[in-house]
């Protein structure tokens, strides 16, 4: 429980967020942790609930800062077999169709079930957003023992495939299913957890989990580093390294220079710069739609070459 906290701490924290990303979580983190609802006025209002007080205090500053609407956080205590539990309430009253139609949650009238078509098919980003939105709503991380699980508990069917698609997109494979009456989007290779974690953000959690694996899983790690496995993957490491670092560089000349460059060379080298760690293959899974590792590598092969006879001629 309190590496969870400590995660949720962490994603709390995250600064220089764009306002897509934020509103992508605000959403998120609405749909997973509560919805809209009816008041005794029968009068709509946004309720969400959570454990954490540092999420719903997320929440509740985030919807005002957003949408300029009065966000009220309520907190109260309930004593249930298992011990006293605190939950707190973030409730938007005044606005709350406004926010709804605003955040996607509601669409030509209709309520969504999963997520707005705005974040499923937004920028990665907006994806990541929503996966850190549904982990400070819902999430669950066990510590690393015989069986690692990260997991989100859904508030429907298609919530739970939106998410897994989210994760698809991410290059993380996330499993949706049904326990009992309730949806749950499961993780559970430790690897696949360590990226969600750095992807969500949550980078220092990311590596304090990490650090709780089994003895043998460190042995393991102590021989790979040691043979030549190893050497492949730090050579990999430094490669892509001096990748970003060029088209960094590429990129700073295009913007001096106003030299217009192709969309798909574009996107090759923004996806470079997004995943400095990532492989060819696994860029190549995040670019949209996806290819293969030997197109990534093309593209951002070209996108150098134009850089350097932009470099050429203006010298």
């Amino acid at each position: 429980m309190a590496l969870l906290d400590d995660v949720k701490s962490e994603l709390a924290a995250l600064e220089d967020e764009k306002a897509d990303a934020r509103k992508a979580q605000v959403t998120a983190m609405i749909r997973f942790a509560g919805g809209f609802t009816h008041n005794a006025q029968k009068q709509i209002v946004m309720l969400a609930t959570f454990d954490s007080l540092i999420a719903a205090q997320w929440l509740r500053d985030n919807i005002e800062d957003l949408y300029s609407l009065d966000a009220k956080l309520i907190s109260s205590t309930r004593t249930t077999p298992k011990g006293t539990h605190q939950y707190h309430v973030v409730k938007v009253e005044r606005g709350a169709v406004n926010l709804a139609v605003a955040t996607g949650l509601i669409d030509r009238n209709k309520a969504v079930r999963g997520l707005p078509v705005k974040i499923v098919q937004g920028k990665i980003a907006q994806v990541r957003a929503a996966w850190r939105g549904a982990f400070m709503a819902r999430g669950i991380l066990s510590d690393l023992g015989k069986n690692p699980y990260m997991e989100i508990i859904c508030p429907s069917n298609e919530a739970a495939m939106a998410l897994a698609g989210l994760a698809r997109r991410l290059g993380i494979t996330a499993k949706p299913r049904q326990l009992s009456k309730s949806y749950r989007v499961t993780l559970t290779d430790p690897d696949s957890i360590e990226r969600m974690l750095n992807s969500m953000g949550a980078m220092r959690s990311a590596r304090d989990w990490t650090g709780k694996r089994s003895d043998g899983e460190t042995r393991s790690k102590a021989n790979r580093l040691a043979n030549f496995d190893d050497a492949n993957m730090r050579r990999s490491a430094k490669a892509a390294a001096e990748a970003c670092d060029k088209v960094r560089k590429a990129f700073e000349l295009f913007d001096a220079a106003g030299v217009d460059v192709p969309d798909n060379l574009r996107a090759a080298g923004q996806l470079r710069l997004e995943h400095g760690d990532a492989s060819l293959e696994e860029l190549g899974r995040l670019a949209e739609p996806p290819i293969s590792k030997d197109a990534i590598a093309g593209r951002i092969r070209r996108l150098l070459q134009l850089a350097e006879k932009t470099a050429k001629s203006r010298s």
